[in-house]
């Protein structure tokens, strides 16, 4: 653990926990309006596919975590992103909703069972015993500046592509644009996946983490850690938050009155929110405690759900909506990039990184299968800004569990009590 690692593995990490998920939900997350449209589906079948990878990933998290024990971490990660783009290639064929629903749970395989686990167990080594917080403070960030950049390269060959006005364009057109991004998309996680092979080899001390069986002790081991089971609960309700930005671009078009360029431009400026908060907060590392700051996320996130609940965001209120947007967000990434940063904080051995992260991940992903329909059935059934004001009072009480699960986790930590 006190061995300096270079920065060139935290960039590959960085480009790797990008790509693995770009596919599945970033594409969606800043094309939904033209995502929805392309594949003739409405936000309840997304929600549904979401919900199929949510399923398959429930059991990824809790199996592939041990895996990530006992196996090195550039050949799970490689692995993943070979397969996941592979799944991108199919995509870009425009399956029926069956296929897409098929695809999501392949993807949730894919990204979560073979790579989750291993990229935190990755990342926590690169951060040694003194900079854990700065490591996932620049991963998360890292993540979000190029998944900005990733976002920023589908709008841009999205617009090049189309041979008239998003508005009068045909569907063929707009799906032979939007399949370029699809390919565009893949190729790059076939890259990424070529250099984490290459440059994520585990050498020396990196190979004394890798246990040779995981068994039903280890498991009952991690379950003993109190701070397991706050974490549970903080990463289901800041995931919820996170999940709940995905409609971004939605309410910019539905509510805003924004086409569906300006939409995704939208999406992209939120995506472009996380790198921000992610090198402030690694910037700040040295002078700030990981528990105090899980309380201020869920306190920003609250803030931020509680003022589109309330409908005062109006097409006439652009700079009130752009303040919204970014207070949310705060609170939505800053969570994101510290609820794995606190690990250490919370007692839970470097060995038992994989099995521990699959067990929390496990209950903490759950949004993974519920958001989704909730949100696109709350959507679909109440049109217009009414149906976001209820998506958004939803995230108004996953906020106060989270901020009150937060509390609880910061009392134990700064008490100096074993959390054992």
């Amino acid at each position: 653990m006190e061995g300096k690692q270079p920065y060139f593995k935290l960039i590959v990490l960085i480009m790797a926990g990008t790509s693995s998920f770009y596919l599945p939900f970033g594409i969606a997350r800043v094309f939904r309006p033209t995502f929805l449209d392309v594949f003739s589906i409405t936000n309840l079948d997304l929600g549904l596919c979401f919900s199929v990878y949510g399923v398959i990933a429930l059991f990824s998290y809790f199996f592939g975590g041990g895996l990530a024990d006992r196996i090195a971490p550039n050949v799970l990660i490689a692995s993943s992103l070979f397969m996941t783009a592979a799944g991108g290639l199919y995509m870009a064929t425009y399956p029926s909703i069956f296929g897409l629903k098929v695809l999501y749970g392949y993807w949730g395989f894919t990204t979560v069972f073979l790579f989750w686990a291993a990229m935190i167990k990755a990342t926590r080594m690169w951060g040694g015993s003194s900079n854990q917080l700065r490591a996932f403070a620049f991963l998360d960030g890292g993540r979000g500046l190029v998944a900005t950049l990733l976002g920023s390269m589908g709008v841009l060959v999205f617009g090049s592509m189309l041979t008239e006005g998003i508005a009068t364009i045909s569907i063929d057109d707009k799906k032979n644009s939007f399949s370029s991004v699809i390919y565009i998309t893949s190729a790059f996680v076939i890259i990424v996946g070529i250099l984490c092979l290459i440059f994520l080899r585990s050498k020396g001390t990196d190979d004394a983490m890798i246990k040779d069986k995981i068994g039903l002790g280890q498991i009952v081991e991690v379950l003993k850690i109190r701070s397991v089971w706050y974490l549970m609960v903080i990463i289901l309700c800041a995931y919820f938050g996170y999940k709940v930005t995905d409609i971004g671009s939605l309410y910019a078009n539905e509510v805003m009155g924004y086409d569906e360029i300006s939409s995704a431009n939208l999406a992209t400026f939120l995506l472009f929110l996380r790198p921000v908060m992610g090198l402030m907060i690694g910037l700040f590392a040295s002078s700030i405690k990981s528990a105090n700051f899980l309380v201020i996320s869920f306190v920003f996130l609250l803030a931020g759900s509680s003022i589109f609940a309330s409908g005062v965001n109006s097409p006439n209120l652009n700079l009130l909506f752009l303040i919204s947007v970014i207070i949310l967000a705060v609170g939505a990434y800053s969570a994101r990039t510290l609820y794995f940063a606190v690990l250490q904080e919370g007692r839970i051995p470097l060995y038992l990184t994989g099995t521990a992260v699959g067990i929390i991940s496990f209950i903490g992903y759950t949004p993974d299968i519920f958001s989704g329909p909730l949100i696109g059935v709350l959507l679909d059934n109440n049109p217009g800004e009414y149906g976001h004001q209820l998506v958004f009072a939803v995230l108004g009480i996953f906020s106060i569990i989270g901020l009150i699960a937060a509390i609880g986790f910061k009392r134990f930590v700064y008490k100096g009590k074993s959390l054992s």
